[in-house]
């Protein structure tokens, strides 16, 4: 078995999974303002959310488990990912991430959040799938869902109407060996070559 540089479950290179803290909920309500963000994190119809209603969202049950991305050097929250509607028999969960503020999108922070997210899932929660859906126009994200390993497994067609056009829903997916044999080509002296 590979042993990976960093041991600390929660820490990456400029990112840790936080717990929520009471604070939060004023920011991210903020960020549910920004129809960017709401509709590239959620079908759901998008409108701003009170700081009540998005702390009542924070708590984790049996089945979901949901972390708070936090930058290493400032401490200052940037997003949100969570591994939920686990079916525990089934070894199976669905994926959700979110970067609230533009400026923080495209920086990264994305992909290192997608590395810290699945190695909890795979490591800690010993899961054996991990699936999430994205939007097909949501470009940017399935190019980092790629580079992480994600593959794309199906396709709900024209399941998204928004400003009177139809998009599909894209289902991507990855196993525990897609993720084992990925860990060991990035952990590889030579870059897995």
């Amino acid at each position: 078995m590979m042993i990976s540089e960093n041991r600390s479950l929660f820490l990456g290179k400029r990112l840790r999974l936080a717990a929520p803290r009471p604070e939060d909920a004023e920011i991210i309500a903020r960020w549910t303002e920004d129809s960017e963000f709401l509709r590239n994190a959620d079908t759901d119809t998008a409108r701003p959310h009170t700081p009540e209603e998005v702390a009542r969202g924070f708590a984790s049950t049996p089945r979901s488990f949901e972390f708070h991305l936090r930058t290493l050097e400032e401490d200052r929250l940037i997003g949100f990912v969570s591994i939920e509607n686990i079916e525990w028999n089934n070894q199976c969960g669905e994926l959700s991430i979110g970067i609230g503020q533009a400026e923080d999108r495209g920086q990264g922070y994305g992909s290192e959040a997608l590395g810290l997210i699945l190695r909890y899932a795979f490591e800690e929660l010993n899961l054996y799938r991990v699936q999430l859906d994205v939007i097909a126009n949501n470009s940017r994200a399935i190019h980092t869902y790629e580079k992480a390993g994600f593959q794309v497994e199906g396709r709900k067609r024209q399941a998204v109407y928004r400003d009177g056009v139809r998009d599909d829903r894209l289902v991507m997916g990855m196993l525990l060996p897609e993720w084992q044999e990925r860990k060991k080509q990035l952990n590889h002296p030579n870059g897995g070559s």
